[in-house]
């Protein structure tokens, strides 16, 4: 049996821990996240994204979070241990969803995802910023 879109954005979600925006703006002010991440593409996260968030589409994300890849970022890979939420645009927020699910794989232990997305925590009227 093959399996589609859904089933993998499925068996990601019963894994994830997904945080609303106002406790993922509040997790992020008490230190319990360390990095927002945020997995949408380059040109999608210049329009807006959210305050101090690092942005690694979810296309590199393997590469870019694998401790053992020849192109690493230290400033994932030197969290492994640490609070880390990740967001996309939307629910139902696949790539974000995609996203937790490999790094927890990679042995990621404190990874959560905004529900809703960027656009849930604009919304709620949380800070956003423009530019990369």
């Amino acid at each position: 049996m093959n399996v589609g879109l859904k089933d993998l954005v499925a068996e990601a979600r019963r894994t994830a821990t997904e945080l609303a925006p106002d406790e993922a703006s509040s997790s992020i002010e008490n230190g319990a996240v360390a990095l927002v991440l945020d997995v949408r593409e380059p040109s999608e996260f210049a329009e807006r994204h959210i305050a101090g968030a690092m942005n690694v589409p979810r296309g590199m994300l393997e590469l870019r979070a694998a401790e053992d890849s020849p192109v690493a970022d230290s400033h994932l890979t030197d969290r492994a241990d640490a609070g880390i939420l990740v967001y996309c645009t939307k629910s139902p927020s696949a790539r974000s969803l995609l996203a937790a699910q490999t790094l927890a794989r990679l042995g990621y232990e404190k990874v959560s995802v905004l529900d809703g997305g960027l656009n849930a925590w604009a919304e709620a009227g949380l800070p956003t910023e423009e530019g990369s």
